[in-house]
């Protein structure tokens, strides 16, 4: 009798859950609507959002898990001076779920045919921050008379080294995404959400310590870089991220990261495209060399240090991000080249 109670009090509550995320979800369709337009990309639909307006167009990509409001504080900086488009790569914030496995050549093939769509016969400024970095540098390779410039935001270039601790991140943090996915269904993941940012943030984060302390680190650190967006912003993050979807797509882009490392590897610049790399001050000495070396890959290319950033250099400091991209807009309108091969830190600006 006991374990007959036991299950049907699980059931009722699992059921309970599920109409809380229900409700949750109608809810934030008609509060949190999607700011931009669908484009099918050949069987599902990905968001974009565009600003401004003139040419060269600038393509801003978010990093591994992120979307268009991870550029919530730089789009409306450049936007001042030139077109920009965010979006969200498949299954990311108001994008549809992948309609066929995620590989990262399928997630260039959807960058090329969402500009297909948006802007057509233009030519491009691309912004990649991290794991975006990779694809707008793939998008280049492959079409280099269409790029005007690359801008690339602290690119993840250490997690293309395969070692026994990166790949144990990346496979937990496959399972917690899933894991992640199936709480969300059930309403748990929008129950912690919700007392996190309503006076009572000890409760989601002890249950997060159940999944251990990299897990608890992990939350810490995403909820404070959060926090650097507009107050606008915040509660459309967390209406987003209580969408299963979401989980999915994050195990998705970090699976497709573990498999197509050799094929990401072997991704580079063309020399001929206009580059800056921007790297964050806490890079260490010996990333800083690679991604000064990454510079260095163009004939017109030049490296910046983020003295004051950390990861998410368009939340610490936007403006680098946006005079960057301003360079290389009236470079492009100029056509002239910036400056080639110079190497400077903020503090030099």
């Amino acid at each position: 009798m006991n374990t007959l109670v036991f299950v049907g009090a699980v059931a009722a509550l699992l059921i309970v859950g599920v109409l809380y995320q229900q409700i949750g979800v109608l809810r934030q369709r008609k509060r949190f609507a999607a700011p931009g337009r669908l484009i099918d990309v050949g069987g599902h639909r990905l968001h974009v959002t565009c600003a401004g307006s003139g040419s060269p167009v600038v393509v801003l990509e978010a990093g591994i898990a992120a979307s268009s409001l991870s550029w919530s504080v730089v789009q409306p900086g450049i936007a001042a001076f030139s077109r920009v488009c965010s979006y969200d790569r498949a299954g990311l914030a108001w994008s549809e779920p992948p309609s066929c496995p995620r590989t990262f050549d399928r997630i260039v093939q959807e960058l090329d045919a969402m500009l297909a769509n948006i802007a057509p016969r233009e030519t491009y400024v691309l912004v990649g921050h991290s794991f975006g970095s990779f694809v707008v540098s793939a998008f280049a390779m492959r079409h280099a008379t269409r790029v005007a410039g690359l801008v690339l935001v602290d690119p993840a270039t250490e997690w293309l080294t395969a070692t026994p601790r990166r790949a144990r991140l990346l496979s937990g943090g496959r399972t917690l995404s899933r894991v992640g996915a199936l709480l969300a269904h059930v309403g748990v993941v929008r129950a912690c959400l919700a007392l996190l940012t309503g006076g009572a943030p000890q409760a989601p984060r002890q249950f997060v310590r159940v999944f251990g302390p990299t897990a608890a680190r992990t939350l810490e650190r995403l909820v404070g870089e959060v926090r650097k967006l507009p107050p606008e912003i915040h509660p459309v993050v967390q209406a987003l991220w209580c969408d299963p979807k979401c989980f999915h797509a994050m195990a998705d882009h970090l699976l497709a990261l573990e498999r197509d490392r050799e094929v990401i590897a072997a991704v580079a610049p063309p020399r001929e495209v206009p580059l800056v790399v921007i790297s964050s001050g806490d890079q260490p000495p010996e990333q800083l060399a690679v991604h000064q070396r990454l510079a260095h890959t163009s004939d017109a290319g030049r490296h910046v240090v983020a003295r004051r950033s950390a990861h998410w250099i368009q939340f610490d400091e936007p403006e680098l991000v946006v005079d960057a991209v301003n360079a290389l807009v009236d470079a492009a309108r100029r056509r002239q080249p910036p400056r080639s091969h110079a190497t400077f830190s903020e503090g030099e600006r």
